[in-house]
């Protein structure tokens, strides 16, 4: 297999220029993962105009596989552009959600505390003295 890529386009992100390294050699061998950095580098590099199908041939990928790459970002930023902006209420959300968590647990900590006191049965009625 021919690792003869010193002639990287300028620009080119470091992480791509290793791309094939350790990867299996032949078609047997099974499928490499590639991280998300990685992806997200050749995501970024179609954006900024790089052809697919020589970025795809480039890191050993389909070009099926580097539109799906490119299609999940894009919808990822739209649903992340559609995030509202965060306010003085969403504080007092969290403020009030992680006192409502420390209340619960209290609560359930007392639940087995008395469950322990009363060894598993409840506590025994009064009779009157009459």
């Amino acid at each position: 297999m021919d690792q003869n890529h010193s002639d990287k386009p300028a620009g080119a992100p470091t992480c791509a220029q290793n791309a094939d390294a350790g990867a299996p050699t032949g078609g047997t061998g099974p499928e490499r993962r590639n991280s998300a950095r990685r992806k997200l580098a050749a995501v970024t590099r179609l954006l900024r105009g790089e052809p697919l199908e020589t970025l795809a041939r480039e890191l050993n990928v389909t070009v099926a596989r580097l539109s799906e790459w490119r299609d999940r970002a894009l919808v990822a930023a739209e649903v992340a552009m559609k995030e509202r902006e965060r306010d003085s209420r969403d504080e007092e959300l969290l403020r009030l959600k992680a006192k409502l968590g420390e209340v619960t647990m209290a609560n359930e900590l007392l639940e087995q505390k008395i469950a322990a006191l009363e060894g598993g049965r409840p506590l025994a009625r009064r009779r009157s003295r009459r």
